[in-house]
């Protein structure tokens, strides 16, 4: 009895132990490839346990999620117009064929499989800016270019059970040889505008002080002609005024004559007259009273 509870007992660890390493699962981000002898026997996509032969299978994992290839450098290609363009671009893509994505790469790998991808784009870059200018690369047909490039990587890559997700510039440039002159041309320009733009407003300057110098002239000219004006008319009203108050009163107008004269001839003490005391000047000051006007 005893002898065959260990008998049992044995067989149902020898069992779990196949059990164990018959069953294998697949995760959400993750394919399985089940090989036998060599041969591809299945293929795993859908998550779950699954189960295998023991000694007999192999299992190959791939990554199923969509990976980036980015390159540290940017590559050099040449447009229609012969100029050098320095352009920086990745790439999005994903494993769909395990089986085929296998037998294309073997046991290389993501760095297998990234290289000769890398090839197949910049093959496709090279075409695309090959038969563009700068303009049409950099903006133009920028989105074209993408497109055009995507399609025909992913036609190549589905060869290797890769599909192409998405091709990205991320910036394009000119070539370091060639980035002064263009530099240099630009600086050139701006300076040259510049210049204009500096002529433009000197001569507009000068209109405008010419301007203002002329009406200044005109107000200046017309202020004058107002004030002699005013004056003229000013002048005639007080010799109005002073003729008829002659008119009205002549010994007094002859009397405010003659001090007005009195008070500017002896203004200062060193003022000196030779006059005869009986001249007329000096009749308000004999006998203001009596005096009268000739």
């Amino acid at each position: 009895m005893m002898k065959n509870l260990t008998s049992l007992l044995i067989v149902a660890f020898l069992a779990l132990v196949l059990l164990s390493s018959s069953a294998f699962t697949v995760n959400q981000t993750q394919y399985v490839l089940v090989q036998r002898l060599g041969e591809i026997v299945a293929v795993k996509k859908e998550p779950g346990l699954y189960f295998k032969v023991p000694l007999v299978d192999n299992l190959k994992y791939f990554d199923n999620r969509i990976l980036t290839l980015d390159w540290e450098q940017p590559a050099k290609f040449i447009t229609s117009e012969n100029k050098y363009m320095m352009v920086d671009s990745f790439v999005k893509w994903r494993i769909v064929d395990p089986a085929k994505y296998y037998v294309s790469i073997k046991d290389g790998g993501e760095i297998a499989a990234e290289d000769r991808l890398s090839k197949v784009v910049n093959a496709g870059l090279r075409a695309e800016f090959g038969k563009r200018t700068v303009h049409d690369v950099i903006a133009g047909e920028r989105g074209i270019v993408m497109d055009n490039l995507r399609h025909k990587a992913d036609q190549e890559a589905r060869q290797m059970g890769i599909e192409v997700v998405d091709v990205r510039l991320k910036r394009v440039d000119y070539a370091e040889e060639i980035s002064k002159s263009v530099f240099d041309r630009m600086i050139a320009e701006r300076k040259r505008l510049a210049n204009q733009l500096r002529s433009e407003g000197s001569a507009a300057s000068e209109k405008i002080r010419a301007d203002a110098d002329k009406q200044r002239e005109v107000i200046i000219a017309e202020a004058y002609r107002e004030a002699q004006k005013t004056k003229g008319e000013g002048d005639a009203s007080a010799a109005a005024i002073y003729n008829q108050s002659y008119g009205k009163n002549a010994e007094f107008y002859a009397f405010y004559r003659s001090t007005e004269a009195y008070k500017n001839s002896f203004n200062s003490k060193s003022d000196v007259l030779v006059l005869d005391p009986g001249s007329d000047f000096f009749k308000y000051m004999r006998s203001p009273g009596k005096a009268k006007v000739k």
